[in-house]
């Protein structure tokens, strides 16, 4: 495929309305700036564009918290925001802001052009206004009685109770928040996107064009949309924040843009500020056919950057995207992340905790880095657990890849006198050949995976690179060759052959790690006293990147172990600052005798005797029917290595092969349940336990005795097959 002239890489525009928890930084701009380092590192044109939305209902709710105003909200949290990505080693080009005068007139532009062509519409509508105020009400400002579930301050937009999406009408004896009188219906006007002229396209775009290449979950929602039927979007609202519609709008006074439609402009806007910061020309990034557009984003975003804003682009004669890798959502401990219920991990927290210089600087920017990617939403909802978190750090930064590299300059300073030992040709054995070639094969693997946007997948790459390097370490035992240095005159050589291969090894290391982990893959030049230069893509896979001879400073741990007492302040202080915190649902009682329980991937889950805690507490219904159940067939089992209470399933349902961990070792043998049809929980986040990624649940029941059973259909089924 040829490869476009530039790159124009968005991440979607967070509000400027508090501070940013890592699933943000988990959905888009870690994914994005990890794909942008990549493609610096091609030398390819890239621009890197981004900044916060100051718009919208969801600033003046805020300032109203706060007892402040709505510009003094957007001037306190944008710097800090952008500071936060800064120390996180978010590299964007540019980090700009909707509230600046170019983004006002480039989105005052962006309607006229389509209002001017006739590409708008306009209707007359009855809408909410509270006649103490003097102004009609956008949907957060409106609080009722909920429908579905009876929650008496549920929004006119979505009930925070039950989730579910409202519009104002729905609710029962609404009240204006800004009085808290009974609002009234007045007519007002307002401008329209007429999504539904446009289906034809969409369809052919999306589905036929990009079907294949998209993300499942992007194509399966924008089909849901198009099939649904597409209706006519207001782009104004009346408000006094936000992108005035220009003065020559008849009936315009008193509108502004509305948030949906003002706010991705602000990429083309940031992509003008940008150009005019570096003397270049900002119009190839948005209108030349030969830019590759890619907008990384959440699964909440999908219908504004996949239907929507497409539709503005081609209307106003921009490129479309080719991308939108789209992840889904991260859970936080068990449970989704709320705001409102304050169960979530900011960014600013985890820089005050582990971030400053005392408490382990850029290096812990890397490790968290690391552990979100390594548990990255691609293809459906996961979960950071503060356990997973320090598991990562010092299982595999701290004992693989850091362990590795230390390793390998601590020999070479012992053993060939601080200097880079040169490769003796002639007694390359098949171990030191495959190593050479693992080296090479990764750029390759790496390289396929990223331009997939495959971030997890390429990520573990680099981490089995370093895996490889301390296996081959280990077998060569360079300690042991040092001891036999008198009585075999090849042991030197042998041991320079090791640490030659350890330190290119090395060097591609810091090559492969750079989009991922920038700070250690500047740490480790800095070890090797190369310049940044080396980081350049190109020279991945190269065996001469470090020259014969060549001194090289002392080794430095690269990670530091992260300990227990540092996890469970995290979790405390979590717990202690949630607010009404949801029970999470792990288990469902049958009968007095005998509960079914979710297996875990360390052990069974059980309940207490039933007449202690006969029911667990009360759920709602829509609580229950998150939870994804289908019916697999162990197609394979083995025990897990070193571990008395796990099993490795392989499990076939239907649509893919799944591997399972679960507690089940000390009641079944592995060759006794090949063929076993059991209930899995196919939506639970994947989890990590010895190494092993288990994607699923299987449902046990246990009885009085304390014996595990199946719970299984009572004739053999298809395989993917729904319980309900």
């Amino acid at each position: 495929m040829k490869q476009p002239k530039r790159y124009l890489i968005t991440a979607a525009l967070p509000y400027a309305n508090g501070l940013k928890h890592i699933g943000h930084l988990a959905g888009a701009y870690l994914p994005a700036d990890i794909y942008v380092r990549y493609l610096r590192a091609q030398k390819r044109d890239v621009v890197f564009v981004c900044g916060s939305d100051e718009h919208g209902t969801a600033i003046p709710i805020q300032a109203t918290k706060e007892g402040t105003t709505a510009q003094a909200i957007i001037d306190k949290y944008h710097p800090i925001i952008e500071q936060n990505f800064n120390d996180l080693g978010i590299s964007f080009d540019i980090y700009h802001r909707t509230s600046s005068p170019i983004h006002h007139e480039t989105a005052s532009e962006f309607f006229t052009a389509l209002n001017n062509k006739g590409d708008l519409i306009t209707k007359e509508s009855e809408q909410y206004y509270d006649e103490q105020s003097q102004s009609f009400l956008a949907d957060r400002y409106i609080k009722g009685t909920c429908p579905n579930c009876g929650f008496q301050a549920a929004y006119g937009d979505q009930c925070e109770s039950c989730g579910k999406s409202l519009s104002p009408d729905e609710l029962i004896n609404p009240v204006s928040t800004l009085s808290g009188n009974t609002p009234v219906k007045k007519l007002t006007k307002h401008w329209y996107l007429p999504l539904d002229r446009h289906e034809d396209f969409l369809r052919k775009w999306i589905i036929e064009e990009h079907g294949n290449d998209w993300r499942s979950t992007v194509v399966g929602q924008c089909k849901s949309w198009i099939d649904g039927g597409l209706q006519p979007r207001a782009v104004t609202r009346d408000l006094d924040w936000g992108v005035a519609l220009p003065n020559d709008v008849e009936d315009g006074k008193g509108k502004v843009l509305y948030v949906w439609f003002d706010a991705p402009i602000g990429y083309i806007s940031a992509t003008k500020q940008w150009a005019l910061n570096t003397g270049k020309d900002w119009k190839p990034y948005w209108e030349d056919q030969d830019t590759k557009l890619i907008h990384f984003i959440g699964k909440d975003n999908i219908v504004f950057h996949c239907i929507i804003f497409p539709v503005m682009l081609q209307l106003h004669g921009n490129i479309l995207p080719t991308n939108v890798p789209a992840n889904e959502f991260m859970n936080l401990e068990g449970d989704k992340m709320s705001t409102s219920r304050n169960w979530k991990l900011e960014m600013e927290d985890y820089i005050n905790d582990f971030i400053k210089p005392e408490n382990g600087g850029s290096q812990l920017a890397d490790t968290l880095r690391y552990y979100l990617t390594a548990i990255a939403p691609e293809s459906k909802d996961s979960e950071f657990t503060w356990k997973g978190f320090q598991d990562a750090n010092n299982s595999e930064l701290v004992s693989i890849f850091g362990n590795f590299i230390n390793r390998a300059l601590v020999l070479m300073h012992k053993l060939c006198n601080g200097k880079v030992p040169p490769l003796h040709n002639e007694l390359l054995d098949e171990l030191d050949h495959a190593t050479i070639e693992a080296i090479q094969q990764s750029k390759q693997k790496v390289e396929q995976l990223l331009e997939d946007y495959k971030f997890r997948d390429a990520q573990f790459e680099v981490i089995n690179l370093a895996r490889i390097g301390n296996q081959y370490m280990q077998k060569k035992e360079p300690w042991i060759l040092a001891k036999q240095l008198e009585s075999n005159p090849a042991a030197q050589q042998l041991i320079n052959n090791c640490l030659h291969i350890c330190l290119q090894l090395t060097a591609n290391l810091a090559i492969l790690s750079n989009p991922f982990l920038p700070f250690t893959a500047k740490k480790i030049c800095y070890l090797l006293k190369v310049v940044d230069k080396i980081l350049d893509w190109e020279n991945a896979g190269s065996m001469k990147l470090l020259s014969v001879g060549y001194s090289l400073r002392a080794p430095e741990l690269l990670f530091r172990k992260i300990e227990d007492e540092e996890i469970t302040n995290q979790i405390e202080k979590l717990k202690a600052a949630a607010v009404n915190k949801e029970p999470i649902v792990t288990t469902i009682n049958t009968n007095n005798t005998q509960s079914a329980a979710i297996a875990d991937t360390t052990s069974v889950a059980t309940t207490e005797s039933t007449d202690k805690s006969p029911v667990k507490p009360e759920i709602v219904f829509d609580d229950f029917a998150k939870i994804d159940l289908k019916v697999g067939t162990i197609v394979a089992a083995e025990k897990v290595e070193k571990a008395d209470k796990l099993l490795k399933l392989q499990l076939d349902l239907g649509f893919e092969t799944r591997t399972i961990v679960s507690g089940i070792a000390m009641h079944f043998a592995p060759a006794d349940i090949v063929g076993k049809q059991v209930t899995v929980v196919c939506n639970l986040a994947p989890r990590k336990m010895r190494g092993i990624e288990s994607n699923g649940m299987i449902l046990m029941a246990e009885d009085a005795n304390g014996k595990l059973h199946f719970i299984n259909p009572e004739d053999q089924i298809n395989p993917g097959s729904g319980v309900s």
